[in-house]
């Protein structure tokens, strides 16, 4: 598949996800909900594998870097966002997870000594800046008092979880480890963790019977886990990591564009600025370097 559309289809997918998220919400457990998403995503991964004859045998070795996959990238960040999400807004929460684009350069450079190239860091800081000025109002009415603060705390630690997840997929490509693989065992790995985390909490293990959860939790399984993770992992092999994620700064501006639609949101010259900014960023991380033509070699003159 292109890489513009697995760039395109991560960030509407992604970017749509938040608001079946909002569904899961109220009856069943937070660690609950999770482990149902990934424990249904990871058997559509599975059954999948089998029927394609695709391995899902691994070194113990790999089997560890899937488990730390899965508990960072499909478990932990999102127990924390969603804990987050109590106690703080969630355009606040969203520039807390683009920052997984600087964090990745970060990473990237000190687990794989990647180059950090500066239009990617100058993009990403445009991006920043953008979706600052989109949710500026939540960012203005935010104090920094006892709980928003551990809000804020936890969206930032659950973005380094995301973050050091996103390099173990760069490992995986490495050791030569398919990404649907990968994320079948990972996603497994990640839902048993939220399960786990559950029981110790002594979390009754309920479901809600609402047609509007079931749907919902279809949804974050089918598309945002196997399709959304399949395209964005599949970015981090094939772009680098530090590019991959800065489609995390297109989520919120398609998420506003849905709630234009269905809620009303009304636009302000502000935001319609700071659109603008995550766009030039994107261009900037985006954009192809061109690549340098060694000079032809000049044959000798004949004597």
């Amino acid at each position: 598949m292109p890489t513009f559309l697995l760039y395109g289809l991560t960030v509407l997918i992604w970017g749509t996800s938040w608001f079946a998220i909002t569904l899961q919400t109220g009856v069943v457990p937070v660690e609950i909900s999770i482990a149902y998403r990934f424990l249904l995503a990871a058997a559509m991964l599975i059954v999948f594998c089998l029927a394609t004859g695709r391995r899902l045998r691994y070194r113990l070795v790999d089997h560890l870097f899937m488990a730390a996959q899965g508990i960072c990238l499909f478990s932990l960040n999102y127990i924390l966002f969603y804990r987050a999400s109590f106690d703080m807004p969630s355009g606040l929460m969203a520039i807390c997870f683009s920052t997984i684009t600087l964090m990745n350069i970060a990473n990237g450079a000190l687990f794989f000594r990647t180059t950090v190239e500066a239009r990617v860091f100058i993009g990403a800081l445009l991006g920043l800046a953008g979706l600052g000025l989109v949710f500026w109002p939540e960012i203005a009415g935010f104090g920094l008092h006892s709980r928003a603060g551990i809000g804020l705390a936890l969206s930032l630690v659950a973005t380094a979880s995301a973050s050091l997840g996103n390099m173990v997929s760069v490992r995986h490509k490495r050791a030569a480890i398919p990404v649907i693989e990968s994320n079948a065992i990972g996603m497994a790995y990640g839902a048993l963790c939220s399960l786990g985390i559950a029981l110790a909490q002594g979390e009754p293990v309920l479901y809600d019977p609402r047609l509007a959860y079931s749907a919902a939790l279809v949804y974050l399984a089918l598309f945002a886990s196997v399709i959304g993770f399949g395209c964005f992992l599949t970015l981090v092999q094939r772009i680098g990591a530090d590019k991959a994620a800065y489609s995390s700064v297109l989520f919120p501006i398609v998420a506003l564009a849905l709630s234009t639609w269905l809620e009303g949101y009304r636009w302000t010259p502000l935001a319609a600025l700071g659109v603008a900014l995550v766009l030039l960023g994107n261009v900037l991380v985006l954009i192809r370097r061109p690549l340098r033509r060694k000079p032809p070699k000049r044959k000798p003159l004949a004597a």
